[in-house]
């Protein structure tokens, strides 16, 4: 009843607060923030996003529409949080006194050699990032009105992509659909399919709910909430699967209903509560790195395994208790009634398969090795930045219009370099006049415009379009070159401030910063890990050998992500283009790995761990430790892989990265390292497995996973 009232009040109150979700970032002391806090000085109400309204005629040069399109576009400039519009067209000119000096036109530029293609540029107030849908919306409705047989209207551009974006999957039903399939088969009952499911729905509802609430007070980036839900039905699903099976099988032992409901929770669910606990200390350990654009998905993404996890611990148990034996299917209690109680140990495939490994433990570590080796070699070619528009769906109105630029003004004006000064004196503006000069004879840049001045005269910006894309490495080069080499040789007798700005190097720059703070968290969450495992198993080389298995699991999803987001291996049935990998994803993704590697450790190792205190045999107990768990692990994994997979067809770019990332990751943990990998290792290095100094297990807290009988 409890929880029924906490769903019905959090979604009540959130729905009557909404949302405010936020894609804002912050790069202190980084050259772009710096580029960008110059132009806002310098520009009031020019400093936010700069889009493009995208024209083509189908019928005769763009030009003969210029009433029809002027006409917009005077309504546009009207719109809220729109700064300025600089028209295709010099007879009515759009573009401002503060941007342009006296009787320039940038008309004649935004129009293509052949005549066809034009573009307005919309000056936003505001980063797209803090531009609501609504604003962006109303500046799209009044550009679509032109649309016709011969005319085409597209939006490119930050705020237009976010508009364009969509809040899912498509085919997230299917995934829920597949989860229920593999839970009926694994369970052979109806009844107990819905307690994982339903429980992590059930959780998963009041977990978005207070991410929304949440979002009001922290800055919670947009694909949050889908990120929330991919992590949630995983491992709410995970963990209520792991202890209703502990309960099936007690009940199969021929427990009470009680009594198996006591000892799923004493076994299984310490292990869930430990479990839970080291993904969410992995999630949080994003809040090292002091970036508020990764504390908010870090925050909420916690909340909600934190909230899956008290469901499976208190609700799931009510639901237990409840439905009483029909968690069992109707043969299993037919055969429980004519033959009673069943072994301590299953029987079946995966007992055969654990002896297997036992027998086997080298060839098959060097097998699952090759494999995982085989998954990890992209990794080495892997490119982190921020995917462009030509990545977007090929019918996406962001994707045509990038392409129509791309085709009328080359594949790098959708990323333009903004170069801005500080002019103090009028040597400052000779270095700048005197590095736009140079810069237009540079080998990776397409277009310079000429040098423009603030009114006040005291900033002053060159816009330089490269000749490489904006995702393209060159342009990461590009960018690095002016600051480090073309910069420094223009202001040597001035010593001029002049800096890099524009949402490509902002990528930039965000991709080096997490790469250098990479080393920290990685550390951070490894050693955390390593410590919770040697106070919950007593051993020093268990926690060693997870944590290296962890980093296999790793660099085995990066390398596939690399593969398909980069090279290009299938993303044709995933709706989205090559280019590289979000900069920001390697951090979130190993935060989540590790939580989810540490799943499956925890649930294997704490049965074997279980089995080894009650029969102080090694080989005993990682093969009835396999047996025990094999099933479950296969079927949760399958699970994870439904949903993840679900997530990543047919959705936004970096949900899919995530999806494909994580599934892969999942499907080689499950069926690689903790099925072969770890079992053989264990078996190969014997009770070596459960050392600990005497002097260290003295000194490190006792805390049990598991109960012994």
């Amino acid at each position: 009843m409890a929880w029924i009232v906490l769903i019905i009040l959090i979604n009540g109150i959130s729905h009557a607060e909404g949302t405010a979700y936020s894609n804002a970032f912050s790069l202190p002391g980084t050259n772009s923030t710096q580029a960008q806090s110059l132009l806002a000085k310098g520009f009031v109400g020019q400093s936010g996003d700069v889009d493009q309204i995208v024209f083509h005629s189908f019928a005769g040069p763009v030009k003969s529409h210029e009433a029809s399109i002027q006409a917009a576009l005077s309504k546009v400039e009207k719109l809220p949080k729109v700064g300025s519009v600089t028209s295709p067209f010099c007879s009515d000119g759009f573009a401002t006194s503060e941007t342009l000096p006296s009787g320039s036109c940038l008309g004649s530029s935004q129009i293509s050699k052949n005549g066809t293609i034009a573009y307005a540029v919309v000056h936003f107030s505001q980063n797209a990032n803090n531009l609501s849908k609504a604003h962006v919306q109303a500046v799209e409705n009044a550009a679509t009105t032109l649309r016709s047989t011969s005319l085409s209207v597209n939006f490119g551009g930050n705020a237009f992509g976010n508009l364009a974006s969509p809040s899912g999957s498509p085919y997230e039903g299917f995934g829920l659909l597949a989860t229920a399939i593999v839970l009926v088969l694994a369970f052979g009952s109806f009844f107990a399919m819905l307690l994982p499911l339903g429980v992590a729905l059930f959780a998963l509802g009041i977990a978005l709910a207070g991410g929304i609430l949440l979002s009001h007070v922290l800055a919670i980036a947009q694909f949050a909430p889908i990120l929330g839900s991919l992590i949630g039905l995983g491992v709410g699903i995970d963990y209520a699967l792991f202890i209703v099976t502990r309960s099936r099988q007690e009940l199969k032992r021929g427990a009470t209903v009680e009594e198996a409901v006591v000892t799923s929770l004493n076994t299984s669910g310490r292990a869930v509560l430990f479990a839970g606990s080291t993904v969410c200390i992995a999630l949080l350990g994003m809040l090292v790195l002091g970036l508020s654009f990764l504390n908010g998905v870090a925050v909420t993404a916690s909340l909600t395994v934190l909230i899956t996890m008290l469901a499976s611990m208190t609700l799931l148990p009510a639901l237990l208790a409840f439905q009483k034996q029909h968690v069992l299917s109707r043969r299993e209690r037919r055969a429980l009634e004519k033959n009673g109680p069943g072994p301590v140990v299953v029987s079946g495939p995966w007992q055969r398969w654990a002896h297997f490994v036992s027998r086997h433990p080298r060839v098959l570590t060097l097998c699952a090795l090759a494999i995982i080796i085989a998954f990890i070699i992209p990794f080495f070619s892997l490119q982190l930045g921020s995917s462009d528009q030509g990545s977007d769906p090929s019918g996406s109105t962001t994707r045509q219009a990038y392409d129509l630029l791309a085709q009328g003004f080359g594949p790098g004006f959708s990323g333009p370099l903004t170069i801005v000064g500080a002019i103090h004196d009028p040597s400052d503006k000779t270095a700048m006049t005197g590095l736009d000069a140079s810069l237009a004879h540079k080998p990776d840049v397409a277009a310079v415009q000429p040098l423009i001045t603030n009114p006040a005269g005291t900033v002053g910006i060159i816009n330089v379009i490269p000749k490489s894309s904006p995702q393209d490495a060159a342009t990461a080069a590009l960018i690095s070159t002016i600051r480090n080499t073309y910069i420094p040789a223009a202001t040597t007798t001035s010593h001029t401030a002049i800096f890099v700005g524009g949402i490509t190097a902002i990528f930039v720059d965000f991709a080096s910063v997490l790469t250098g703070k990479l080393p920290l968290f990685v550390g951070v969450i490894v050693v955390l890990g390593c410590l919770l495992l040697m106070v919950a198993f007593r051993s020093v080389l268990i926690p060693i050998v997870a944590a290296v298995m962890n980093l296999l699991a790793v660099g085995a999803s990066f390398g596939l992500v690399v593969a398909v987001f980069q090279w290009g291996w299938g993303t044709s049935l995933l709706g989205a283009g090559t280019g590289p990998v979000e900069s920001f994803l390697p951090i979130i993704m190993i935060a989540i790995l590790f939580g989810l590697s540490m799943d499956y450790q925890v649930f294997l190792v704490s049965r074997m761990h279980e089995e080894w205190l009650n029969t102080n045999d090694n080989e005993e107990a990682i093969i009835r430790g396999q047996a025990n768990t094999g099933r479950v692990i296969s079927a949760a994994a399958l699970v994870m892989i439904c949903v993840f997979l679900s997530f990543a067809i047919g959705g936004e770019r970096v949900i899919a990265e995530f999806g494909i990332g994580l599934g892969g990751a999942v499907l080689i943990d499950a069926f690689v390292i903790r099925t072969v990998l770890v079992p053989s290792l264990m078996h190969y290095v014997g009770k070596a497995n459960w050392w600990m100094p005497r002097w260290l297990d003295r000194v490190v807290p006792h805390v049990a996973v598991e109960a012994t009988e």
